[in-house]
């Protein structure tokens, strides 16, 4: 990739910035489904999670989302009061907690992923496979730093 050598700042800002527009559209696509059930964002990416990860301990998704433990238990409380998800005791080791969607939660999940997909399903469409391939490689790279 010698060519990507003449990169300059302005164009690693440019490129940032549409990182950063991709998020917020991709995002707010969502917006009318969260407020119709009275979430915001960060509601969404925990319920977005367990249905990655069902059954995820609270520590395995403080990890994942690396935001503090205060945090998480407020979106938490929240998801437990509109009856979004449900806690399991670990059958080895009572003390950790296994967190599910129900079927509400799983209802909310699917009505936000339909219009994420939309969007995605659309530019990956309209690309080729050499470029989704890049593209997964290229954001898999930014993930992990």
């Amino acid at each position: 990739m010698k060519e990507l050598l003449y990169l300059k700042d302005d164009q690693l800002k440019e490129l940032i910035e549409k990182l950063f527009v991709g998020y917020r559209e991709t995002f707010s696509d969502s917006k009318k489904i969260l407020e119709k059930y009275s979430i915001g964002l960060a509601h969404q990416k925990v319920i977005h999670l367990l249905s990655m990860y069902e059954g995820i301990s609270i520590s395995e998704l403080l990890k994942k989302l690396k935001v503090t433990k205060q945090s998480l238990n407020r979106v938490l409380k929240d998801l437990i009061k509109l009856e979004i998800i449900i806690f399991k005791k670990d059958e080895q080791d009572t003390r950790v907690k296994h967190i599910y969607l129900n079927q509400k939660g799983k209802k909310i999940f699917d009505e936000i992923f339909i219009l994420q997909k939309k969007r995605i399903y659309n530019a990956l469409l309209n690309s080729s496979s050499e470029e989704v391939i890049s593209f997964e490689n290229v954001l898999k790279k930014i993930i992990n730093g």
